[in-house]
């Protein structure tokens, strides 16, 4: 039972990697080049273009903190099931993601890694790793998807994709939509076939979700929503310690079933930790199409 366990929780990191980097969009670019775009309004709400005093106020909820390491509860639902396994999120800002799962807190069974240049999953169970750069990863280099962007949704903070840091000019690519106390307020950016839409707090600003939505005539729509969720105190700001992943697709085999989500405790900002993996040579490396075509037979 126990390596079956541990079995499956290595596959659940591949199979949350598979979701979250394909899901994001199937064909297209996110960016659509480098070229800052204009905003588009995202509700029902009456848009208010240029908003920057309220832009300014959302981005101003970025925690201080330059890193993150905490215990997590990661949890895959497939629809018909859903795989928790325990493990650790380590963060350090403009420099590398890593979850690691360890089941019972006994063993670590599998790593997914994101750095500015490659993208490493270790399955340690089978002693396999896929290691590549953002543009041998076809769902990734299609999607226009960056380490800037991911950390943007690991971080709860704005992005501009295809940019590294948001500035005051790039702030005014924002539109800004006021909604209901309830809903909030809605800051939005549109990039050729991609929506970003932010729902933010009308009070504090906080974002407390992202969509995006990826819409084409020959490949449907594709929608990933990362929902935020009991913020705690971080330094002087606040941080979620419950993110959660979702999709919906026709174009990706069970699109409309797949979550993730993280829920992170016992916090630390200390940076005393080895920043980058080293791969043992114990390991055998794998392609992220032999990967795909095993995840999707599951």
């Amino acid at each position: 039972m126990l390596t079956n366990s541990k079995r499956l929780a290595g596959w659940a990191l591949l199979v949350a990697l598979a979701f979250a980097v394909a899901s994001c969009g199937t064909s297209k670019s996110l960016t659509g080049g480098e070229g800052r775009g204009k905003g588009q309004a995202g509700g029902a709400g009456a848009a208010v273009t240029g908003s920057l005093d309220y832009m300014r106020k959302v981005y101003d909820n970025e925690v201080y903190a330059q890193s993150i390491s905490s215990r997590i509860k990661f949890t895959v639902g497939t629809g018909k099931k859903d795989i928790s396994v325990s493990g650790s999120l380590k963060m350090k800002k403009d420099e590398v993601i890593r979850i690691q799962l360890t089941p019972l807190g006994l063993m670590e069974v599998g790593r997914l890694e994101f750095a500015k240049d490659y993208v490493l999953i270790m399955d340690r169970i089978n002693k396999e790793y896929i290691k590549a750069s953002y543009s041998d990863v076809d769902f990734l280099k299609k999607n226009g998807f960056d380490f800037y962007a991911l950390q943007a949704l690991f971080w709860n903070s704005l992005f501009v994709p295809g940019t590294q840091k948001i500035t005051d000019s790039s702030l005014k690519s924002f539109t800004v939509t006021p909604m209901d106390a309830v809903v909030g307020t809605i800051v939005s950016l549109k990039r050729g076939n991609m929506d970003y839409r932010w729902t933010t707090d009308n009070a504090t600003g906080r974002i407390k979700a992202v969509d995006v939505t990826y819409s084409d005539k020959t490949a449907g729509t594709t929608t990933v929503t990362c929902r935020y969720g009991s913020f705690k105190p971080l330094g002087r700001k606040a941080f979620p310690s419950d993110i959660t992943l979702t999709m919906k697709s026709n174009a990706v085999k069970k699109g409309n079933n797949m979550s993730v989500n993280i829920a992170i405790s016992d916090i630390d900002t200390s940076d005393d930790w080895e920043t980058f993996t080293q791969v043992s040579g114990k390991y055998r490396q794998v392609s992220v199409k032999d990967v795909m075509n095993r995840l999707l037979k599951m």
